[in-house]
């Protein structure tokens, strides 16, 4: 069950951390995520959970959404490929799921009901697992 969260606020507005606007030679992916932290989390799309997710941004508030994705398409698609949310994920680090092992449990069910996965899905869950 994803926690009461105001989906209108922003990961900005409920870390209470505004980041600095990034330097003209930043990457385009840290231009982006710094978008995203502006935009109310209820707004964020599978591509823009992917990135986050991918980059450990506001963990606590968006491997929640994630779930919510999953539960319902296990193999929800952003921009990359056909899985790449679960991807995401499945590779955050131990210290990700240590504060939310409720989420944890609920990935693994997740995961438990999947087949016919590629081999590098395949190899995420199995790390997943071995957590």
């Amino acid at each position: 069950m994803t926690p009461l969260v105001n989906r209108d606020r922003s990961l900005e507005e409920l870390e209470h951390d505004r980041w600095p606007a990034p330097s003209g030679n930043g990457t385009r992916l840290m231009a982006t995520a710094h978008l995203l932290r502006r935009k109310p989390i209820g707004e964020l799309n599978v591509e823009d959970l992917r990135l986050l997710i991918g980059q450990d941004v506001g963990l606590p508030y968006l491997l929640p959404l994630a779930l919510e994705v999953l539960r319902n398409d296990p193999m929800a698609e952003g921009d990359m490929y056909e899985g790449d949310l679960l991807a995401a994920v499945l590779s955050r680090s131990p210290e990700s799921w240590h504060d939310s092992p409720e989420l944890r449990r609920e990935l693994r069910l997740i995961v438990s009901e999947l087949s016919g996965l590629t081999p590098s899905l395949e190899q995420a869950v199995e790390h997943f697992r071995a957590l």
